[in-house]
């Protein structure tokens, strides 16, 4: 049989064991400080990389948990700076985005040649490979692993598109720079308002347009009230769609939030702009509560509202749970969450401690249950394998052909985390093409160099149930690594 042949049997084999649910592996000593290492590897961070496993150990896994927390304390690798020090895209703001890169009045545009428009467009396109490589570099190299964890995390929950338009590819690297990152281990009500504020999102959800009726500022597009980004601030950003709100809400936050827009080519830099000729300046009744008519602080007040409710708590709450621990997380686990958030008045890095140090976090039946998504396998292999000049053109593309695209998921509710969104035969197959080219060192620039499956082994802490340990030792060398990245184990974490 020939080797290939061999390979692509040996693959489906180990692909089946999770298509047909059978059960996940079982470990002699499921509670040994390794396999703790590897599950706090595993939640924590993208996966390890070789050498974590021992320096997690060397520090303690509660240190580990805590530096983790506080990733201002944690010096980030030279090169990764070095890296990122090149991406100048990522140093402008919004406005200067817009006016350096974004679409020209239509007189302008009519004066350009063929040539310009096209040297306009590849300049565009700079802006998006940069956030797409700076996002990548950090998950596959940053040593404040959870901070990257989580803004994948935030990101998804507060999705945004470049599908919608041009105006989110200029904006997508300053969303995620400015208004996830800065907060994503800090306080809620401080990442609600940020997103709130950005262009992108504004953009995003239509509420650039939402305009109160009759008002001085109705004009063009700007011709009525839009619900949309009232409608998913409540079902998606905070309370949930079971949240306990009503239609009425909707219509009441809606006009809240009229005459919030944006500001392209002036301003302060960060692409916001208030017009009070837009607004509806009215009193106002949001989920029970008066809110006296006004301007902008009428939505820093439903802001307020929307991030002390209990129902956003608990749905927070609930996400987490459902990202760290299992696809359908213990309620017990839930209630602490949610209880830790409303003490603390929405800051995440407390309910992260919290949900770090619960029972259920360590309940070994929740190990390995949760299975990676596309954005979490590729980088968990290119972690792995030592990846340290990533071709990201390639990585993008496997995420693509997974269906998982960097920023492209169009609607707003973001890329699922959960398996039965991911796990199907194509995916597997999929799945087990890439593992080939990356065990032959594809994912690096440069020359190829195939990847030790030893080191591998001990990358991952040996961590193959009999049956997956089987197969590898019965195969040839040169398709080990590929088997290890194809294993059900690499799929899980």
């Amino acid at each position: 049989m020939k080797k290939a042949s061999r390979y692509w049997i040996i693959s489906l084999l180990l692909g089946l064991i999770i298509l047909l649910g059978l059960p996940s592996p079982s470990y002699a000593d499921s509670q040994s400080i390794t396999t703790k290492t590897i599950h706090v590897l595993n939640r924590l961070s993208f996966g390890p990389r070789p050498g974590d496993i021992e320096r997690v150990k060397s520090i303690g896994i509660n240190n580990y948990i805590q530096s983790q927390l506080r990733p201002e304390t944690i010096r980030e690798p030279q090169q990764l700076t070095n890296e990122l020090s090149k991406l100048k895209t990522l140093n402008l703001n919004p406005v200067e985005l817009f006016n350096e890169y974004g679409p020209l009045p239509p007189r302008k545009q009519k004066q350009l040649t063929q040539k310009q428009k096209q040297a306009r467009n590849k300049r565009m396109r700079i802006i998006f490979n940069q956030a797409i490589k700076s996002n990548l570099l950090r998950a596959i190299s940053s040593n404040r692993q959870l901070q990257e964890v989580m803004i994948n995390f935030w990101f998804n929950h507060f999705n945004i598109s470049v599908t919608k338009g041009r105006p989110i590819r200029l904006w997508i690297g300053t969303y995620e720079r400015d208004a996830i990152r800065p907060y994503a281990l800090g306080n809620f009500r401080d990442l609600l308002s940020a997103t709130a504020h950005h262009p992108a999102m504004l953009f995003y959800l239509d509420n650039w347009l939402n305009t109160a009726p009759g008002s001085p500022g109705v004009r063009g597009p700007l011709k009525g009230l839009n619900e949309n980004y009232a409608r998913e601030l409540m079902e998606l950003h905070t309370m949930g769609v079971n949240g306990g709100y009503k239609q009425e809400d909707i219509i009441t936050l809606a006009r809240i939030f009229t005459g919030w827009g944006i500001q392209r080519r002036s301003g302060d830099g960060s692409g916001f702009k208030f017009d009070a000729n837009r607004h509806d300046n009215s009193d106002k009744i949001f989920l029970g509560i008066p809110i006296k008519g006004g301007g902008i602080e009428e939505g820093e007040k439903a802001l307020d509202i929307l991030a002390n409710h209990p129902s956003t708590a608990r749905f927070i709450s609930y996400k987490l749970a459902q990202y760290f621990v299992a696809d359908t997380p213990p309620g017990s686990l839930v209630n602490k969450l949610a209880k830790s958030f409303q003490e603390t008045n929405g800051n995440i890095r407390y309910v992260l401690e919290t949900l770090f140090k619960s029972p259920e976090f360590w309940n070994e039946k929740y190990y390995w249950s949760k299975f990676k998504t596309p954005y979490q396998y590729i980088t968990s292999a290119a972690r792995a394998t030592a990846t340290d000049k990533p071709k990201f053109g390639r990585i993008n593309g496997m995420l693509s052909q997974l269906g998982m695209p960097l920023y492209h998921c169009a609607t707003p509710d973001g890329y699922k985390n959960t398996k039965e969104a991911w796990l199907n035969s194509d995916a597997m197959m999929r799945r087990t093409s890439f593992a080939t080219i990356i065990s032959r060192g594809q994912l690096n620039q440069g020359k190829p160099i195939p990847i030790n499956h030893q080191q591998l082994k001990v990358t991952l802490g040996n961590n193959f149930s009999a049956q997956t340990q089987a197969v590898i030792s019965n195969s040839p060398d040169n398709l080990q690594a590929a088997l290890i990245l194809g294993s059900p184990e690499m799929m899980e974490r």
